[in-house]
C-alpha cells in the first residue's frame, strides 16, 4: 500500500490509500476469439532542444519498446492513429517514420504480432477549394509509402475530404478509387466530431443515421477491398445498429471507448472486434479479458473489463480529442516511460485534478501495477502544482 494526500474539487486534500494491483493472466499472441488492436501513444524526447508546441520530437526506443509491451500481450498495433497524436503534434512525415519503425519490429514476432498502419491526407492543408482528385491524390502519396514500408492500410477520415466534399457522391468516389488500388484489404476509420471537430458531417450528413447509409454504401460497393471497419461515435446504439447492416466479408471494429466490454461481447446477432485507444491504458486487463473470453468465462471477462469503464469514460469525457493526455499519464504512471511530457505540449490539455481523477480511478481498476511507483510519479505532479503529497 502507498500513501498520500491527494487535492479534491472543493481545493481541499484528502489523505489517499491505494490498493494492491490485480494481478492478470494475460494471454500471448494468437489464438484470441476477437481480432483486437490497441491504437497507441507516442513517447517525446523531454531533452530535444525544440519548440514543444511547434516541433515533433520523439523518444524512438521508448516508443517502439511500448509496442513491443502491447504485441508481448497478445494485442495488435493500430499505428500512427489519433492515439498517437495524429493532427496533434505529429506531421505525416514523423508518423511515416513511426510506420516504418514499428513493421520493422514487428517481424521480431515471427509473423504474429499484428500491426495496421494510418493512412489519410494531413500533409495538405484542408481547403472547401480542393477537388476530389487532389485529395485521392494525397490519399495514393501515403498509400504508396506504407505499402511500401510493409504495412497494412488503416484509411483514417480525412479533414480535407470533410472540408470539400459537396455531396455524399465525393465520399464514394474518393473511397472507391483508393480502396480499389490497395494490395489487401483496409480497415476504413469513421473518427467522430468528438475526437475532431473538423470531420463533423463526414460522409456527407451531420445526422450520424444518414451519414452511416453514405457510409454503408462505400462498404457495399468495396467489398472486396475491405477488411472492416472501426466507428469512433461513443454510441453503443448507432454502433450495434450500423454492424447488422454491414455487407458479408466486412468486420465491425469497435471504437466506443464507453461501451467496449459490451460490444465486444457482442449478442444473439453479432459482435465487434476491438480497434480501441482505451486498450494502450489497459493492455494487460484487456488481454486478460480476451483471455477468459477464450477459455469461455464471459463472467471474468466481465469481471476484468467492469472496473475500467469508469477510467475510460472518464479519460474519454469532453473534450474527447484531448483522453491522449490521460494515456500518456497512465504510461508514466506504470513506468512505461520515465517522464509525462508529450509532443505539441499536450501534457497541459487536462487539468490537475483531471489527473487526480484518473489516477484514483486507475487503482479501483486494479491497473496500477506497481502502487508505490505511481504514488511516488503523482506525488513528483503534485509538488509541480505547489501540493505536499
Amino acid at each position: 500500500m502507498a500513501q498520500l494526500n491527494l487535492p479534491t474539487p472543493d481545493g481541499a486534500l484528502q489523505f489517499y490509500e491505494t490498493s494492491s494491483p490485480r494481478q492478470f493472466d494475460t494471454c500471448r499472441v494468437g489464438g484470441l476469439p476477437r481480432i483486437a488492436y490497441s491504437a497507441v501513444h507516442v513517447v517525446s524526447d523531454p531533452l530535444a532542444d525544440n519548440d514543444p508546441w511547434l516541433d515533433t520530437a520523439i523518444d524512438w526506443d521508448a516508443t517502439i519498446d511500448y509496442r513491443r509491451h502491447i504485441w508481448k500481450l497478445g494485442l495488435g498495433v493500430a499505428e500512427a492513429m489519433d492515439t498517437a497524436q495524429r493532427g496533434m503534434g505529429m506531421d505525416w512525415e514523423a508518423s511515416l517514420e513511426l510506420i516504418k519503425r514499428s513493421v520493422a519490429a514487428s517481424q521480431d514476432f515471427d509473423g504474429e504480432a499484428l500491426v495496421a498502419c494510418g493512412v489519410g491526407t494531413d500533409h495538405i492543408t484542408p481547403n472547401p477549394s480542393l477537388s476530389m482528385d487532389e485529395i485521392i491524390g494525397a490519399y495514393e502519396q501515403q498509400v504508396e509509402a506504407v505499402e511500401a514500408a510493409g504495412g497494412r492500410i488503416i484509411l483514417m477520415a480525412s479533414r480535407a475530404l470533410a472540408a470539400a466534399a459537396k455531396t455524399p457522391d465525393d465520399y464514394l468516389k474518393v473511397y472507391s478509387r483508393i480502396l480499389g488500388q490497395l494490395k489487401e484489404p483496409a480497415i476504413l476509420h469513421w473518427l467522430g466530431e468528438m475526437f475532431d471537430p473538423a470531420l463533423a458531417g463526414y460522409w456527407g450528413h451531420s445526422d450520424h443515421s444518414i451519414a452511416m447509409d453514405t457510409c454503408l454504401e462505400v462498404l457495399q460497393a468495396n467489398t472486396a477491398n475491405v477488411d472492416g471497419i472501426k466507428i469512433s461515435l461513443l454510441d453503443d446504439a448507432k454502433e450495434i445498429q450500423m454492424r447488422r447492416r454491414l455487407p458479408e466479408g466486412v468486420v465491425m471494429y469497435t471504437g466506443d471507448d464507453f461501451n467496449y466490454p459490451d460490444l465486444i461481447a457482442g449478442d444473439e446477432e453479432g459482435y465487434s472486434h476491438a480497434l480501441l485507444g482505451i486498450f494502450d491504458a489497459i493492455a494487460p486487463a484487456a488481454s486478460a479479458a480476451l483471455q477468459a473470453m477464450a477459455n469461455q468465462d464471459m463472467k471474468t471477462y466481465h469481471d476484468i473489463l467492469a472496473p475500467t469503464v469508469p477510467l475510460s469514460r472518464h479519460m474519454f469525457r469532453p473534450p474527447t480529442r484531448f483522453y491522449k493526455t490521460g494515456i500518456v499519464f497512465m504510461a508514466y504512471l506504470n513506468g512505461h516511460q520515465k517522464h509525462f511530457t508529450m509532443i505539441g505540449g499536450q501534457e497541459s490539455a487536462r487539468s490537475l485534478q483531471h489527473l487526480c481523477e484518473l489516477f484514483r480511478l486507475a487503482d479501483k481498476a486494479g491497473l496500477l501495477e506497481n502502487p508505490e511507483l505511481a504514488t511516488a510519479r503523482m506525488k513528483a505532479l503534485l509538488s509541480v502544482h505547489g501540493i505536499d503529497g
